[in-house]
């Protein structure tokens, strides 16, 4: 069982809570501010079994650390206690979505009670989570996933319409469900589509629903998804590619809340959420002509932007555990490891599809890579072709990412292969900044005339433009 985690200004409670778990055999850990527990989340340490937080504490708050485990770990149950029994911090509490709230002063017999009875739901939700194939996928400690998180906390009790933009792959659908989820719409449906999927004759239909004899083969009513969502969230992807007379279409729900079936004549009333998301510039499409200006401000009530993988190399790791879990989860085998060798090296790597070319990957390597342990030869052949990107922060790393490469490719001088190309790379540099002039290069570069002249015409630079003659 993971810790319980106390987190409390006052010395006296913590000490309290300290020896009374210690004596029923609950492991615990405790932090006297709500920013050393969120620091620790940021670090990537695995999150409690059971929070217990105070409400008003200096710094953050008792109720920003419940906002910042429940967008991070949704089926983390949080004990708010507060020496203030008040009605304001009880609703915040619960709305933020606690577990239960503990006024001070406690019995301590009945705060072991309510621990233990948060401990029971919390395996049997983490029990259902597994079983149901629900483990939660949004995963990030990059700053900019951490914006995307603090923005589904902030809206988790609004109706505001959302606008996510992001790469393909980038996971847009994930954010939309966790909009959902934590949203008051939560018990109600989610329905998505995918408007660039679904052929233009097709889609005003699946949006509305039809009339029976509305067109040839509509031989039955049939409800849309504005209707199959009532009450709760429609998701509309890939909103940018969306026809032009639909626009108007949904343009309308939007504005005065009504809409009509093909072929209906009565106004039906939709009461849904609308998250659309796009991987274009809308505002690019909006001066082309080729989406509606006046639907793109009632779309872009709220935008969340979603960073491409390449902006959070530092997740990969997080996700390839993440996915590789999963996968054997789904396989029923034992999950895979990358070495640290091959970790180093796919993060280097420019993932043209994102978080999804990530899953995929770690599916094949979890049915294809011969081994426990998964080396940079095991990955796929088009994959160990790709230089990876270097990180100008992190030369020292792209280098022996570089080094890998070569080495898995069975490259048999890379000695000889890297070092010409440090001094071809150097050399020319040096000459750039000269303006050509090889001595200045040279005292530059701490080498001799000769040696700066013999390497030019050895790596062949004198052709080079940076190389002119003095």
């Amino acid at each position: 069982m993971k810790p319980v985690w106390i987190v409390d200004d006052d010395r006296s409670i913590r000490w309290v809570l300290e020896k009374t778990l210690s004596r029923e055999g609950i492991p615990f850990k405790s932090y006297a501010s709500a920013s050393e527990a969120i620091s620790q989340l940021e670090q990537g340490v695995e999150p409690p079994q059971v929070l217990m937080s105070d409400i008003r504490m200096p710094g953050q708050s008792g109720l920003e650390l419940l906002q910042e485990v429940k967008t991070r770990f949704p089926s983390v149950p949080v004990i708010i206690m507060t020496a203030y029994s008040d009605l304001e911090s009880a609703v915040a509490a619960f709305q933020g979505g606690a577990f239960e709230y503990l006024p001070k002063p406690f019995d301590v017999d009945q705060a072991v009670e309510l621990i233990r009875r948060a401990i029971d739901e919390s395996m049997h939700q983490s029990g259902a989570l597994e079983e149901e194939g629900l483990v939660p996928e949004i995963l990030g400690q990059a700053p900019a996933m951490q914006e995307v998180f603090r923005a589904i906390g902030r809206l988790a009790l609004s109706h505001a319409t959302v606008l996510i933009t992001g790469e393909s792959g980038s996971g847009k659908e994930l954010v939309a469900r966790a909009l959902h989820r934590h949203s008051p719409r939560a018990d109600k449906p989610f329905i998505a589509i995918n408007t660039a999927a679904i052929p233009k004759d097709l889609l005003e239909s699946e949006l509305f629903g039809h009339e029976r004899g509305a067109f040839t083969g509509a031989q039955a009513q049939r409800r849309g998804r504005f209707e199959q969502a009532e009450s709760g969230t429609l998701f509309l992807d890939e909103i940018g590619d969306m026809p032009s007379e639909l626009q108007t279409r949904l343009l309308r729900v939007l504005s005065d809340g009504h809409f009509y079936r093909v072929g209906g004549h009565s106004p039906i009333k939709a009461n849904v959420r609308v998250i659309a998301a796009t991987h274009q510039n809308l505002e690019t499409r909006v001066k082309e002509g080729l989406f509606r200006e006046d639907l793109f401000h009632r779309l872009n009530v709220i935008r969340i932007r979603l960073p491409s993988l390449r902006e959070r190399r530092e997740d990969i790791p997080l996700l390839t555990k993440h996915f590789l879990q999963k996968s054997a989860r789904e396989l029923g085998v034992e999950a895979k490891r990358l070495s640290e060798a091959a970790l180093k090296y796919l993060s280097g790597l420019d993932f043209q599809g994102n978080v999804r070319q990530l899953e995929n990957l770690c599916h094949w390597l979890t049915v294809m890579a011969p081994g426990q342990q998964v080396e940079i030869g095991d990955l796929p052949g088009e994959l160990r072709d790709s230089a990876p990107v270097a990180m100008a922060t992190d030369w020292e790393s792209a280098l022996e990412g570089e080094v890998d490469r070569l080495l898995a490719r069975g490259v048999a001088d890379v000695h000889g292969v890297l070092s010409q190309t440090f001094e071809r790379i150097l050399i020319s540099r040096a000459l750039a900044h000269t303006g050509g002039r090889r001595i200045e290069a040279a005292l530059a570069l701490g080498i001799g005339r000769n040696t700066i002249t013999r390497k030019i015409a050895e790596l062949g630079i004198d052709g080079a433009k940076e190389a002119v003659a003095e």
